[in-house]
């Protein structure tokens, strides 16, 4: 493969591999009834006049399936932190008990599954728009190494072009195994 070619294919490949990774990240925000540290992530608490997010002032972790455990590093954090999970308005209820702060996630409904499910939707099409403008990137700098001196042959860019869509279609192919799976997760109860 041509050294000009090559870059743009590892260029187009790191992009779309960025939005597979941004997908798994979001995906995992959208909870499934069951009890994910993970749907914390983006709460943040103020620590001593500084914005945090919670899991560095505390360790969060999961009692069980529907309960997550907040244990703060410092028991002066525990107002703090249940004033701050209840603002983000995620729909829990923090309890704190004097130690630690426990959170019971409710069973999900029919109703807000199905909303869960077009979210993940969403992010899914997000990922494969991102993908796709990866794809139309690299078609275009193939263009340009085709008007270049000395120009990219037409056969060379022909088959840059195939490779460019065959790993398009492996990542849009990657986005539909991570929502199918995900929906799953949301469906069962």
């Amino acid at each position: 493969m041509n050294p000009e070619v090559k870059t743009v294919y590892d260029k187009a490949d790191g992009l779309m591999e960025k939005s597979i990774m941004h997908l798994e990240q979001e995906l995992t925000k959208i909870r499934a009834g069951k009890a994910n540290p993970a749907i914390l992530d983006n709460v943040s608490v103020d620590y001593h006049g500084t914005r945090m997010p919670i899991n560095q002032t505390a360790n969060v972790n999961t009692q069980d399936a529907r309960t997550l455990i907040i244990q703060p590093w410092e028991k002066t954090m525990l107002t703090p932190i249940e004033k701050a999970i209840q603002a983000a308005n995620l729909g829990l209820n923090p309890q704190n008990d004097g130690i630690l702060i426990r959170i019971s996630i409710p069973p999900l409904t029919e109703e807000r599954r199905r909303d869960l499910v077009k979210k993940a939707k969403q992010e899914a099409e997000d990922a494969k728009v991102g993908i796709r403008g990866a794809r139309k990137d690299a078609m275009e700098e193939i263009k340009t190494l085709k008007g270049k001196k000395p120009p990219l042959p037409e056969d060379e860019a022909k088959d840059a072009e195939a490779k460019i869509q065959v790993l398009t279609d492996q990542y849009v192919s990657k986005c539909d195994k991570h929502l199918e799976h995900k929906e799953k997760e949301i469906m069962t109860v």
